[in-house]
């Protein structure tokens, strides 16, 4: 708890942390010959470490987003069925549904050959799920009123 105290201290008096981001990015692991390209590989590491980190940081966002619009979008579906809320639907629960499943392709396939096979089926399912939806949407009672159809049986 001490310590705790402490480095909240040194933050509170305006002087850097000891262990900033600048001091935890990782040396390279090889030594080039040449000095020259020596000068240049930390900026490029850091920039793409960057570029990475933001694209996660949306990707995080986009994934909690779409949550919080499922959220609102079945009681919307309850109260105001209609067309827009049931491609609103397919949209969501097949961009929600990808996403889960990408995660679990990321977990647990291992080999390049193996993922990108896996990321072209997962990719082929959902589409196929969402053009399915639309599909049953566009031909049929829709998402709301089938859902509506079995709560009634």
């Amino acid at each position: 708890m001490a310590a705790l105290v402490r480095v909240g201290a040194l933050c509170r008096g305006g002087g850097a942390f000891p262990l900033s981001k600048s001091m935890l990015i990782r040396p390279a692991a090889f030594f080039p010959q040449d000095r020259t390209s020596l000068q240049a590989l930390p900026s490029q590491v850091s920039q793409n470490r960057h570029a990475s980190s933001k694209a996660a940081s949306l990707h995080w966002t986009g994934e909690r987003a779409v949550s919080v619009a499922l959220l609102g979008l079945l009681p919307a579906a309850y109260f105001y069925p209609g067309a827009a809320v049931d491609y609103s639907l397919a949209a969501a629960l097949a961009l929600h549904g990808h996403w889960g499943l990408g995660q679990v392709v990321t977990d647990y396939v291992h080999g390049d050959a193996k993922v990108k096979l896996a990321n072209t089926g997962l990719l082929a399912l959902s589409s196929l799920t969402f053009a399915g939806l639309c599909y049953f949407n566009y031909h049929d009672v829709g998402i709301c009123k089938a859902v509506a159809m079995l709560w009634s049986l």
